[in-house]
């Protein structure tokens, strides 16, 4: 009998597909393919891109209601997922303040652009804190699928699944069984949604290579060597909240193993790393939970409901970036104005971590909140594409993490969600 072949797993696509990137990109700028047009190539990356954008949000939409539909979401879960996310916000937030304030990047670029002679004033301003969150809320049911509004469609998710679920249970009270309807047709939605994602997704390293190779052959490796102390502190400052906060809520309260955590979550990761977007990774990061043996419920409370907090890469990046920007102007900034920067950075980070390279989109308005000047922003994109992969891998981290420790703290949807999870959690 012969043997099937074994297949090749998608992390190996991608991997190939970035290297082949990176020496396609390099022979383009030697002037070796001339034939080869950058600019296609980018716009190959951002039309599969937007594909698995405008998918994801029905996804989002369609795989809360189905959470709500199917079990309780109690509201102990949610403080839970809360309280989780929140922690982990606060110390990225004072670990990206920290590693500026102590090995301060922005003075390894000053030369770049200039000495501080030319620092503009240091202004104070306020952000409309309620103006901005009621910005969020709903005003039509198709506007925000059509804008891609990430917590505008999780809005719009929860009070239709709430509403759903109260006349599901009325209905159950009763004695009726209508819901079914409802309830079958949203699995089926969801699922043909899934199907066709599934397709997009597989097209995700013909896009990897395209912007990879884009970008290598416009800028070239002189950017990374340009800016190499900014990214490899940012790029350290995402590593120690992944290998020190993330890895002791694994062993210390989730007590599973590392090894299990990493292995699991592997296809998710570097799919986040191809796509620059935790949203985009959706699929990969509820099949590998799935895979994990992780319950629907917390899968999709912490992966589709959750991913609006978990921002930590996102909430890093731009602590230590509106530091770094003020030290290349130089400028010292008071312990008030950090925390107004701080504050400024998590209001910006929510419901944004899904769209690729959204972190430097939103540092502008963090720099407009304490007065700091944008023109340096260029400078930053030509490494951002680096740093982005960065930040998505961050946040799909803190993803997997938050459905695990959901589960810890929720024994019975452990249970029902995997047996042998149950029993080895138990014996914790």
């Amino acid at each position: 009998m012969k043997k099937d072949r074994p297949r090749i797993p998608f992390v190996a696509y991608l991997l190939g597909a970035m290297v082949l990137g990176a020496l396609t990109g390099w022979f383009r700028g030697e002037g070796y393919l001339p034939w080869l047009s950058t600019e296609s190539l980018g716009q190959v990356g951002t039309v599969i891109i937007g594909l698995i954008k405008s998918l994801a949000g029905p996804l989002l939409f369609l795989a809360v209601i189905d959470a709500f539909l199917r079990t309780k979401i109690q509201a102990r879960a949610g403080l839970i997922m809360v309280s989780i996310a929140l922690t982990n916000a606060m110390i990225a937030l004072m670990i990206g303040l920290t590693i500026s304030n102590v090995f301060r990047p922005g003075d390894y670029l000053r030369n770049l652009i200039g000495t501080a002679a030319t620092a503009p004033k240091m202004t104070e301003k306020s952000i409309d804190f309620v103006k901005e969150i009621t910005g969020y809320l709903p005003t039509s049911v198709v506007q925000p699928f059509l804008d891609n509004s990430v917590i505008t469609i999780v809005i719009l998710a929860v009070l239709a699944g709430l509403g759903l679920r109260r006349a599901k249970d009325e209905q159950q009270a009763r004695g009726e069984r209508d819901y079914e309807v409802i309830e079958g047709a949203t699995a089926t939605l969801l699922r043909g949604v899934e199907i066709v994602l599934s397709w997009v997704v597989a097209l995700i390293p013909l896009a990897v290579f395209a912007v990879v190779t884009r970008t290598v052959a416009k800028e070239g490796f002189k950017p990374l060597q340009g800016l190499a102390v900014y990214v490899l502190i940012v790029l350290g400052g995402l590593a120690i909240h992944i290998l020190v906060v993330y890895q002791s809520w694994i062993v210390f309260v989730a007590k599973r193993p590392l090894a299990w955590f990493w292995r699991g979550g592997r296809k998710a990761i570097v799919t986040a790393m191809g796509t620059s977007s935790s949203l985009a990774t959706l699929p990969k990061t509820l099949e590998c939970l799935d895979e994990m043996g992780v319950s629907p419920s917390s899968a999709r409370l912490a992966a589709c409901v959750g991913t609006n907090l978990n921002n930590d890469g996102i909430l890093l990046y731009e602590a230590m970036a509106v530091l770094m920007v003020a030290q290349i102007h130089g400028i010292e900034l008071s312990f008030s104005q950090q925390m107004l920067a701080a504050a400024s950075c998590a209001l910006a980070g929510v419901g944004i971590g899904g769209i690729p390279d959204a972190g430097l989109i939103s540092l502008a308005l963090v720099l407009n909140t304490v007065g700091l000047p944008v023109e340096v922003l260029p400078l930053l994109l030509t490494v951002d594409w680096v740093l982005s992969r960065g930040r998505a891998v961050t946040n799909v981290i803190s993803d997997l993490l938050v459905a695990v420790l959901l589960d810890r703290f929720q024994p019975k949807a452990l249970e029902a969600a995997d047996p042998q999870t149950a029993e080895f959690a138990s014996n914790q």
